[in-house]
């Protein structure tokens, strides 16, 4: 599991239900720049993991269970 597959299942997620990441954030009832890629990075080139609360929260909006999500995580 990485960085990159993380938030690439975030993608994937909201493409599922045919949202933006934007979209998925705001039926989620998160900001709906949380997800932007420019914020997967700090400032020093350090990856920016999502948080616990967000990932629950767009899997509640979405009723995806945590066994489900880990589908969306792309296999290398």
């Amino acid at each position: 599991m990485t960085h990159e597959n993380i938030w690439k299942a975030i993608e994937n997620l909201a493409g599922a239900y045919n949202l933006s990441c934007s979209g998925l954030a705001r039926q989620s009832g998160l900001d709906p720049t949380i997800f932007n890629k420019s914020k997967r990075w700090t400032k020093e080139g350090k990856p920016r993991w999502p948080s616990t609360h967000s990932l629950a929260k767009i899997m509640a909006s979405t009723g995806v269970e945590p066994d489900e999500f880990v589908k969306y995580i792309p296999k290398n």
